[in-house]
């Protein structure tokens, strides 16, 4: 794809006039069009800018500067590398503060890179090769040997998951053939889904907060997300206080 053809794509995603993006740009709407027309070619700072104004993930910041003809600003540095050992320990010191609580971090397509000990109650019964870094969160959260046996509101869990994976492609594709054509009830809340899910220890109500690297410079690190389950209700986190106290599941 050209770079004319990539920010008219990503200006209109992103539902912004040509004028609203040449005022967060910093450049005038005339420009804009010359440049979406292929009839100006951008400076090299002013692709950044775009890229910025358009709050493109750093990925697609590179994908932009490479179809102008520039070279991707943002590195991409292997999670197990040197230079991102402090922010494995950093994960590590993360998902060990959110016990009781199970809490998990997963890349761009929903790997596991790491989870916490307390992670182990809620997957307690699925197949192990869908479980633990390497295996993927979103497969083991539909799979009929995963968590779907044991999700009390799989028709709305799975429409949640479902609706966050439509980027995915091939791995959007075979969940789907997870989730039969069920019915979706009336007071479906959308991202909002909580999750009810049976347990050894009793019915857990959990609901899920997601946080990012915010200020990361690097596509690794920007990409990777940590996903926390936090009780919805004192009975679960009595569960959930219970299963630490006493190291269950095993």
């Amino acid at each position: 794809m050209d770079f004319p053809q990539a920010l008219r794509e990503r200006r209109t995603s992103r539902r912004l006039s040509q004028l609203d993006l040449a005022t967060r740009a910093g450049t005038t709407q005339r420009h804009l069009s010359f440049m979406e027309s292929g009839r100006s070619a951008p400076g090299r700072g002013m692709v950044v800018r775009l890229a910025e104004s358009l709050d493109l993930p750093l990925r697609e910041r590179n994908e932009l500067l490479l179809s102008a003809g520039y070279a991707p600003v943002y590195a991409e540095t292997p999670l197990d590398g040197p230079a991102l050992a402090p922010v494995r320990a950093a994960i590590e010191h993360i998902l060990a503060g959110h016990l009781p609580y199970p809490a998990v971090v997963v890349d761009r397509r929903g790997d596991v890179i790491a989870a916490n000990e307390a992670l182990a109650l809620i997957t307690e019964g699925a197949d192990p090769r869908l479980v633990g870094p390497g295996t993927n969160a979103y497969r083991l959260a539909l799979h009929p040997d995963g968590l779907a046996p044991c999700i009390l509101n799989f028709a709305a869990w799975a429409r949640h998951i479902l609706e966050r994976t439509g980027h995915l492609g091939e791995l959007h594709e075979e969940l789907c053939t997870y989730v039969p054509d069920m019915e979706v009830p009336e007071q479906h809340l959308g991202f909002a889904v909580p999750l009810h899910l049976r347990t050894s220890l009793g019915e857990l109500h959990l609901m899920t907060t997601v946080t990012t690297f915010a200020t990361a410079v690097d596509v690794t690190l920007a990409e990777l997300k940590l996903e926390a389950f936090l009780p919805a209700d004192a009975e679960t986190a009595e569960v959930l206080l219970r299963a630490r106290g006493t190291g269950s599941p095993q």
